[in-house]
């Protein structure tokens, strides 16, 4: 029986040969599958580790291996799988690909704040965090009091494609670059991953001069306003919402950047697994 936010069989199915193998030289790990869905309960419901019920087995597996697989990069291969191809799935009526850009606060639990000041220890494969210099593990204060900003590029299906995270006091410009950057689409067949969309929308706090393109001495052309595209932007604040139904999403209660850009991946892996899987016995 597939209970709450875990995953059923034909989305099991779907991510299972992402997975690492299950055999290490010092044994074997616990099932993936109880695992993931561990994972996915906590990262839905936000409870502490400690909290979570005992058919997903010891807490301390679950947290650690959710911990390496956001330190090595497991969580973002297997998204990067799902999205491969999104180009194609979700274009506009003309047939061009567009991107949708926003930023949304995540409000940070008392928990997520005393991080230790020495790196973390780091995975044995390697691995490691990002500590952000201006605000160390990407918090920060703004009105709302401790919060961590996620900077967001979600496709017209109203998908997370890529994502930054940033401390809740930074603006939303000055990472539309970096975040432009970062995007990287897998072809379904040979190529180099996709990088650069037909059109990305976005509201004003994107048009700054220095995000405009180059043309000549005039020092770039400036946006343009098309009342019909705007009307469209909506599908990145939709997929905000979806991410934040998850619950250790919309409160941050990780302490290490790393770690919270995980479970943010976790819930991107839900959000694909439920669009590419449709099934009428979804309960989430």
């Amino acid at each position: 029986m597939v209970r709450r936010h875990e995953l059923t069989n034909a989305q099991w199915d779907r991510i299972a040969p992402l997975l690492p193998e299950t055999g290490t030289p010092g044994g074997r790990w616990a099932d993936h599958r109880t695992v993931v869905n561990g994972v996915l309960y906590r990262t839905r419901t936000g409870i502490p580790w400690r909290d979570l019920p005992e058919r997903y087995g010891s807490w301390q597996t679950v947290y650690e291996r959710h911990r390496r697989w956001s330190a090595d990069g497991t969580w973002t291969k297997i998204l990067r799988a799902l999205q491969a191809g999104a180009d194609s799935t979700a274009p506009d009526a003309d047939g061009s690909w567009a991107v949708n850009v926003d930023s949304t606060t995540c409000r940070a639990h008392q928990h997520a704040a005393g991080a230790r000041h020495a790196p973390p220890r780091p995975p044995r494969k390697g691995g490691g965090t990002r500590v952000d210099a201006e605000g160390r593990e990407t918090l920060g204060r703004s009105r709302g009091g401790l919060t961590s900003k996620v900077h967001l590029l979600a496709d017209g299906r109203c998908r997370p494609l890529v994502w930054l995270t940033s401390p809740g006091q930074r603006g939303d410009s000055p990472m539309f670059i970096p975040l432009i950057q970062a995007l990287k689409v897998a072809r379904t067949g040979p190529g180099r991953p996709r990088t650069r969309p037909d059109r990305i929308r976005g509201d004003k706090a994107y048009s700054s001069r220095a995000n405009r393109r180059r043309r000549g001495r005039a020092g770039g052309r400036p946006p343009a306003f098309d009342r019909a595209q705007y009307r469209q932007r909506n599908t990145v604040e939709r997929c905000i919402g979806k991410l934040k139904q998850h619950r250790a999403v919309a409160t941050r209660y990780d302490k290490r950047d790393y770690i919270f850009n995980g479970t943010l991946a976790t819930a991107a892996i839900v959000i694909w697994l439920r669009d590419l899987i449709k099934e009428p016995s979804d309960t989430a």
